[in-house]
């Protein structure tokens, strides 16, 4: 079986590879940026009239956390729309009866009830913050939900918890909360070890919100586990199965950096959604599990961060 991943590089899509190379039965096919601009629609129909793939994963999509998200919102929008529509109606015109879709738990309103569910698509707004990349990722979910009532085709979307892992995004002005934590109390421990001096780290917020976080490496294997088995609804959430407040996740990654000054909460800055924990039980209930428990799992991460530190420049701490 031919799978082409989009954005295989990436966090979630070198995770798929990783996963995916371990079976003989599956050719997986990968093109950088450089190679094919998948903001391009006629360079990605004659790439996949070329290559032929029996199954797309689409993997690829310009993210980032709060910051990012507020400051970009048209490209947050706009190039994820491109992304994922050329590689939809693509597959749909090709005939390429085979497509997993990713997209992330922000596409639900910001106010449902918790934990998420699928039912609770398109029905409140959005948090503001990150509607515009929410927006983008509704529109994947409604396309495939589309191809899958006209075509009959096996279309399916994977709505992803926030995920952290190796490949992370390390960079303060556009990573999620896990990998800002984790690169803040690093560097904070770094400047501890030259100058004697415990620095306290600067978060956002209150602390109070709560979220749920899933390993990349648990995704994957969700990804292969609908690669295998026929779903029989368009959507799943994709989750741990619970949550904890970001104090708490903080308190978690400062123990595992072993950093020893204090946390200061800056509440001038957004929380964001109150709380985000998401139903997986549709999924669970066709076999998929979880496996890697939060502590593990950051472990794992910041086990990968020092082996590839030389990448990233330290940061300040405020």
């Amino acid at each position: 079986m031919r799978v082409y991943i989009s954005g295989h590089r990436g966090m979630v899509g070198s995770a798929i590879w990783r996963n995916l190379e371990q079976a003989s039965e599956y050719e997986i096919i990968g093109r950088t940026s450089k190679d094919l601009d998948l903001k391009n629609q006629q360079a990605v129909f004659d790439f996949l009239s070329s290559e032929k793939p029996d199954v797309i994963i689409d993997a690829a999509a310009r993210v980032g956390g709060i910051l990012a998200n507020n400051d970009y919102p048209y490209p947050f929008l706009m190039e994820n729309m491109l992304i994922q529509n050329n590689l939809i109606d693509s597959a749909v015109q090709l005939k390429i009866k085979n497509f997993i879709f990713l997209g992330s738990s922000c596409i639900y309103p910001k106010m449902a009830p918790q934990p998420l569910k699928e039912e609770h698509l398109l029905t409140g707004p959005l948090e503001p913050t990150n509607q515009w990349y929410a927006i983008a990722k509704i529109t994947g979910v409604k396309a495939t939900e589309a191809v899958r009532k006209q075509y009959g085709y096996n279309y399916v979307s994977l709505m992803p918890t926030n995920l952290y892992g190796p490949n992370d995004n390390f960079d303060l002005e556009t990573s999620h909360v896990l990998p800002a934590m984790l690169r803040k109390f690093h560097d904070a421990k770094a400047m501890e070890e030259r100058t004697g001096v415990s620095e306290p780290v600067v978060l956002w917020g209150s602390g109070t919100p709560k979220r749920e976080f899933l390993h990349v490496d648990d995704l994957a294997e969700a990804i292969r586990f609908a690669l295998e088995n026929k779903l029989p609804e368009n959507l799943y959430n994709v989750g741990f199965g619970a949550d904890l407040s970001i104090k708490a996740l903080a308190e978690t990654i400062q123990e595992i950096t072993d950093h020893k000054g204090g946390i200061i909460w800056d509440s001038t800055k957004p929380d964001g959604t109150p709380r985000k924990w998401m139903d997986s039980s549709r999924l669970r209930s066709l076999g998929w599990e979880p496996k890697i428990d939060l502590e593990e799992g950051v472990k794992k991460t910041y086990s990968w961060f020092l082996d590839n530190q030389d990448e990233f420049k330290e940061v300040k701490l405020s």
